[in-house]
């Protein structure tokens, strides 16, 4: 590993190199060689710092103490009602405007990989309790990107941690309608206009979120589909089945680099992101991004699931370790 002020740099025998930044514990870039051996960043990003120090669309950042969308900004928990930072309309998303995202964390070298501790106060983005956490990044020869997340609490709070990279397979050079992409899961969870969860999963057969075979993902953003047109493509959760065991629950290929991703996680959900809003967003190439250039697969707790009967499942206890797992791997399909 190599680093330099606040930026570190993964290097695996495959010729892949990950550089993170102690800014929001971000993965700033991941460049990897195609079937042909040239190498290309995968992962979007900003042009330079400037970006980062705001970073709106979340690029490759940790995220928390909850991802994605809180209904209302608030939860009651134990019968006492939380009132959180509104970031996003009357919502709280991605733990507000100054969550992990844009934390400082403190960073070291540990057997070959990187650890990123932080603490996030009581009160921070409203949430009760002090959060203690443990973020390590390593990358193995087999082209694999393992973040293990870990953390604990001196008050009861909700947690629910994700990783939050854009991805692009053919390097930039296009978007990601070409893309191939599965994913393990028979329903997903339908959202209102504000991207809040409707209440029960529905069934994925029949419809553009079918992705149990492998599909393009720019034909099915194509597709006359109302949750689809509302924001303007993919923003959805998917149910992987409970939290526990470490399973491969999606893949993606890009056919023309050989580029070839499966995700692995411990997680019951999935988001599946197709940058509905990078339009106009200051991109590394010289211009700008467009809408579609990148997609996320964020593993974490389902949206809103605080506010939800299966709201336990997200609560963190004094006496409790939260753990999460979730394996990013590259790897390079030979030509036809």
């Amino acid at each position: 590993m190599t680093s330099s002020p606040h930026l570190y740099t993964l290097r695996n025998a495959a010729g892949m190199r990950v550089t993170i930044s102690a800014l929001g514990g971000t993965l700033r870039s991941w460049r990897a060689p195609d079937r042909y051996h040239k190498v290309a960043d995968v992962l979007l990003g900003f042009p330079d710092e400037q970006g980062y120090a705001a970073n709106a669309p979340y690029f490759g950042a940790l995220i928390g103490r909850c991802a994605n969308r809180i209904a209302g900004a608030g939860f009651t928990l134990d019968g006492v009602r939380h009132q959180l930072e509104r970031n996003e309309g009357e919502h709280h998303l991605h733990g507000g405007r100054i969550g992990l995202h844009l934390a400082r964390w403190q960073a070291e070298p540990e057997d070959g990989g990187l650890l990123l501790r932080h603490v996030s106060p009581d009160g921070e983005g409203g949430y009760p309790g002090n959060l203690e956490l443990r973020v390590r990044y390593r990358l193995d020869d087999d082209g694999s990107l393992r973040i293990d997340y870990q953390a604990s609490t001196d008050a009861p709070t909700p947690v629910s941690l994700s990783s939050h990279g854009y991805f692009n397979l053919n390097g930039g050079v296009a978007g990601i309608g070409d893309h191939l992409m599965r994913i393990a899961a028979d329903r997903y969870l339908p959202v209102d206009g504000q991207r809040i969860p409707l209440g029960q999963p529905a069934p994925v057969a029949g419809s553009a979120f079918d992705f149990r075979r492998a599909a393009p993902i720019g034909a099915r953003l194509g597709w006359p589909e109302p949750q689809l047109a509302q924001g303007g493509g993919f923003d959805h959760c998917y149910c992987l089945g409970p939290a526990g065991d470490l399973r491969e629950v999606a893949w993606v290929c890009d056919p023309a680099s050989g580029r070839e991703l499966t995700v692995s996680t411990t997680e019951a959900g999935l988001q599946f992101y197709t940058g509905n809003f990078l339009a106009g967003v200051p991109g590394r190439a010289g211009r700008p991004y467009a809408i579609h250039d990148g997609f996320c697969l964020e593993a974490q707790a389902f949206p809103n699931q605080i506010n939800s009967p299966a709201a336990r499942a997200v609560v963190l206890r004094p006496g409790q370790l939260y753990q999460q797992t979730t394996v990013y791997r590259l790897a390079v399909q030979a030509a036809a």
